[in-house]
């Protein structure tokens, strides 16, 4: 994979390293373009003098937001590259990195923040917290921990991780993360509302991005959820 990846007009990927107890799960951010030429970068990733020169060919640096209170761990080394940026993220972040100073909270954005190009849907009833945000103008729907997709993972404890969870390559989430999910109820009203959206491509933090029938796709892949 390049430094940087185009997924869709004025949308790019970067992947990135990630452990989680163990799991070799890496990461992708996501870069976004806004109409006025500035970028926000979604769910940061470790990123490297080469790759901070990539994104600043794409535009400024403007906004760097922390999806949920989990994608929160590059957040404090992307705002040095760019100390200008807004920082945002849930409230539930707040009390877990009293070091970071967020400028605006998911729950407080509206249909014109960040030029207007986005919808965002908070998933209640979870602990991760996380807003997603529906990229209008290209249809992509950008999230973190929704699902996962590894078609593929040269780790083996990751790979045996996954088989015993059924979701090797497969769209899911693993049976140990769904008690995060305390009211299953409001998540299902939650992920039936993002459903509604003309979603063309999913953007994946851990695995490979959703790229056909990505609606059917992810109703299958949360039907552990949907379907009670």
């Amino acid at each position: 994979m390049s430094l940087l990846d185009a997924l869709a007009p004025d949308l790019w990927l970067c992947s990135g390293p990630q452990t989680f107890l163990g799991l070799h799960i890496g990461s992708t951010m996501t870069i976004v373009r806004l109409p006025d030429g500035q970028l926000l970068l979604h769910s940061p990733v470790p990123i490297g003098t080469e790759t901070a020169g990539a994104i600043d060919e794409l535009g400024e640096v403007a906004h760097i937001l922390c999806p949920n209170c989990y994608h929160h761990m590059h957040a404090a080394d992307a705002m040095d590259i760019w100390p200008g940026a807004r920082l945002y993220g849930p409230r539930g972040l707040e009390k877990k990195r009293p070091d970071l100073q967020f400028d605006e909270f998911l729950e407080d954005l509206t249909a014109s923040s960040f030029g207007g190009v986005f919808e965002f849907r908070h998933i209640d009833g979870s602990m991760l917290d996380e807003t997603v945000l529906f990229h209008t103008p290209s249809g992509t729907l950008v999230t973190s921990d929704l699902v996962e997709n590894f078609h593929h993972n040269d780790h083996w404890f990751t790979r045996w991780y996954l088989k015993l969870g059924g979701v090797y390559r497969k769209v899911g989430w693993h049976p140990l993360l769904r008690l995060m999910y305390r009211d299953r109820r409001a998540a299902r009203q939650s992920i039936e509302g993002i459903l509604q959206w003309p979603i063309e491509r999913v953007v994946v933090a851990h695995g490979d991005n959703i790229l056909e029938q990505p609606v059917a796709t992810l109703r299958q892949g949360l039907a552990w959820l949907l379907d009670q």
